[in-house]
């Protein structure tokens, strides 16, 4: 729950509270995993704090001799990946960064390294598929910079503050004709009292920030060679200029007022931000293989009602039990049928449609962020 200092450390550090109090308003981001490195905490879902890591890409333990060997070679992969040939796209509420002349693969160890970094364990990550996704991190930057609190946090206390907000990232790499394609796709929830006398509190989902997503593609940029001040102005020019309209839905297909190429990248950042996880695609095809996040799905209720993951899920209704899902990937399917409209729809494994609730409601939540 959000926690202030306790009243004994208070009355104790009276004389440093004493002091002027400012916010950091320069500093908007100041990460910090909230994966145990001992313990399991006891106040986050063992969901959230249970990465599956794999090590395709750390560097193994080194003598200290051997150490800054190791360092200079990380950091001269990071200087091959450097370029200014980069800029941010945007349809809708989504942003994405092409960039030119750079594959995949030389992109990867650079953007794992920015995220941890910035403050960001990394629980899974598949190269071949080009997917990444970071654990749960508080944004430390949110707290007020006082006097106060910087002292618990040089005495090790540092967590009696607490934004009571966590986010997660998922990180999708795309090969091109010209190079690579960045996607950054935010999830977040909140800390939120389950009654009148606030002594219980529960995680809940909270929306989607596109501004959030910007401003780490922007940072990316900057750690591929860009000035900060030019990554500002791409993010500034990205700004959409027009409202939203609602895309129509009939049968079982979602019409997208895009050609394919552009759908295709809107799409992919779209199954994230919904919870349908891609574990593989076919561009040529036009398909993308997804299936439920599996924690999600899998959680068990709990007293309260159901934890995180249930309500997150998009698939249960509050009076109703999950749907039954389907064994087997599902196919979303992105196919351009006239210039500058492309359709959408969910099929089976067999690639017949698929019309239960599950998928209504999936074409539903697509077609508002895709909107």
């Amino acid at each position: 729950m959000k926690r202030t200092a306790p009243a004994a450390i208070l009355l104790a550090t009276g004389l440093v509270a004493g002091c002027s109090t400012t916010n950091s308003a320069d500093k908007k981001i100041d990460y910090q995993s909230t994966t145990p490195r001992t313990t399991q905490s006891l106040e986050i879902p063992p969901d959230l704090t249970r990465p599956q890591i794999q090590d395709k890409y750390s560097i193994p333990a080194v003598a200290a001799g051997a150490a800054n060997a190791a360092g200079q070679q990380v950091a001269a992969a990071a200087d091959t990946a450097k370029t200014d040939k980069m800029r941010l796209e945007r349809a809708g509420t989504e942003r994405w960064l092409v960039v030119d002349g750079k594959t995949p693969a030389e992109l990867w160890p650079v953007l794992k390294a920015f995220w941890q970094d910035n403050g960001f364990v990394i629980g899974k990550e598949d190269p071949d598929v080009g997917v990444m996704e970071t654990d749960w991190a508080e944004n430390r930057a949110k707290l007020p910079q006082d006097m106060l609190r910087n002292f618990l946090e040089k005495v090790g206390l540092g967590s009696a503050y607490s934004t009571g907000e966590r986010d997660k990232f998922r990180i999708r790499l795309e090969k091109t004709a010209q190079g690579s394609e960045v996607y950054f796709s935010h999830r977040g929830m909140i800390e939120v009292y389950t009654n009148d006398t606030k002594g219980e509190t529960r995680w809940q989902p909270r929306p989607v920030d596109p501004g959030l997503e910007a401003e780490l593609l922007s940072r990316f940029m900057v750690r591929l060679g860009m000035t900060e001040e030019q990554a500002r102005e791409s993010v500034k020019k990205t700004i959409a200029a027009k409202e939203p309209t609602t895309l129509p839905i009939a049968n079982g297909v979602l019409t997208i007022n895009d050609g394919f190429d552009r759908a295709w990248r809107r799409v992919g950042l779209a199954l994230d931000r919904v919870g349908l996880v891609v574990n593989d695609r076919d561009r040529s095809k036009g398909i993308y293989y997804v299936k439920p996040a599996k924690g999600e799905t899998d959680a068990k209720s709990s007293s309260s009602g159901g934890g995180f993951w249930s309500s997150l899920a998009f698939w249960k209704s509050d009076d109703a039990s999950p749907a039954k899902l389907p064994d087997n990937d599902l196919l979303v399917e992105v196919k351009e049928t006239a210039p500058g409209t492309t359709t959408l729809r969910i099929s089976d494994k067999d690639g017949k449609p698929v019309s239960n609730e599950f998928a209504k409601t999936a074409l539903s939540r697509l077609a508002t962020e895709l909107q």
